[in-house]
């Protein structure tokens, strides 16, 4: 999402920490399945100078009276809801993990009402998942690895969840890359030309030290897709694993 979409989002934003409302009928559940993907997106943006000015920031004091508000009317779900999703992209805009904690204590509370609801079940393995990779912490990992598990109860051809779920064993300190290419062969039995799979695949092979299998499935990546942009640092790195051999 880049240029006038980002824009947009951000005055949105703004505009409704600004009112005293977070917009709480804005969010339907399809914004919601939809986040874990705008996120991933967010993640890797690089704002222009222009778009980061102080007039797309908010004041730690406006962000932390909203937190407050949320904690003075926990059973307001959803307040907690659309005040958490709104400030997990602010957060993700601003690659500021800081808010992170607070946000997945307000998810944590509408997960309590309702813990079938695979949409907030997502969000807080997302949450759990980022904040894992943020502070290299075991804790948080295991625990987006617990909620990623509940969802695939609910929806077991998910696949970005199955490869984000073996991600976090890729993630933990030490790696366990066994344990995620157990996860990865899932992910490709639903679908076998998912790049991100592939990807992830060939890291966790090459943790393994199965070079000649991280070989074929970069292989099999070129063949999916010979542009894709992680091809050039993957093949550097089954070449290096090649000669430690």
């Amino acid at each position: 999402m880049k240029g006038k979409s980002l824009i947009i989002l951000i005055i949105a934003i703004l505009i409704s920490f600004a009112g005293g409302f977070f917009l709480a009928n804005s969010l339907n559940r399809n914004e919601i399945t939809g986040l874990q993907s705008e996120v991933s997106r967010l993640k890797n943006l690089q704002p222009k100078a222009s778009e980061n000015t102080t007039e797309n920031t908010l004041t730690d004091e406006e962000i932390q009276q909203k937190i407050r508000d949320a904690d003075e009317k926990p059973d307001n779900i959803d307040y907690q809801k659309d005040l958490a999703i709104g400030l997990y992209r602010y957060s993700t805009m601003k690659q500021d993990p800081k808010w992170l904690p607070d946000v997945a204590r307000m998810m944590t509370r509408v997960y309590e009402k309702n813990p079938k609801d695979f949409d907030t079940i997502i969000v807080l393995a997302s949450l759990y998942f980022d904040i894992g990779e943020n502070k290299g912490d075991n804790e948080n990992l295991k625990k987006a690895r617990e909620f990623y598990q509940k969802a695939l109860e609910i929806k077991p051809k998910e696949i970005e969840v199955q490869t984000d779920l073996g991600l976090t064993y890729l993630l933990t300190d030490p790696p366990e890359p066994e344990k995620a290419i157990a996860e990865f062969q899932k992910s490709l039995q639903i679908n076998p030309k998912h790049e991100k799979t592939l990807q992830n695949m060939i890291q966790a092979e090459i943790g393994a030290g199965k070079v000649s299998e991280a070989e074929k499935y970069l292989q099999k990546l070129k063949e999916v897709n010979p542009k894709n942009e992680e091809i050039s640092d993957l093949v550097s790195k089954v070449e290096q694993a090649k000669t430690k051999k």
